[in-house]
């Protein structure tokens, strides 16, 4: 089976982001500008399941035969694009009482969630032979 290289780097970009979460450094969080919260409790857990979807991608990718399934493409490209349409309304909404920093950062992670969603489906599309294809969802 044939390895997709966009699930190592859907991978990366979901551990980075987990740790970067997980850990939630106030310095971090005022120099990118995104919203503070007094208490860590939901951006440890946020940071905990882009984590475990981060693993679920690699245990995809190293899979064997007959192995254990992590993620796959499907699932990566649905919370891709589910998080990235979140939190687009959000930004979009205007409600969000953060610097310009903060809006070019949070816009930056919706266009590379889109982005890595559409190569996503680019590479689903190019494996599944046209009478073979599989719909996304079953």
């Amino acid at each position: 089976m044939e390895r997709s290289k966009v699930l190592i780097v859907d991978s990366i970009i979901n551990l980075g982001l987990g740790i970067l979460l997980m850990a939630f450094p106030p310095a971090v969080v005022r120099m990118l500008g995104v919203p503070t919260t007094e208490n860590s409790f939901y951006p440890t857990i946020l940071g905990a399941v882009l984590c475990g979807i981060g693993i679920a991608l690699l245990i995809d990718y190293f899979r064997r035969p007959g192995g254990i399934v992590g993620l796959g493409l499907g699932g990566a490209i649905s919370i891709n694009l589910c998080a990235g349409l979140v939190l687009a309304v959000w930004l979009v909404r205007g409600t969000l009482a953060i610097p310009f920093r903060g809006q070019v950062f949070l816009w930056t992670l919706v266009i590379t969630l889109a982005s890595i969603s559409c190569v996503e489906l680019i590479v689903y599309l190019k494996k599944a032979k046209p009478k073979e294809a599989q719909p996304l969802l079953t």
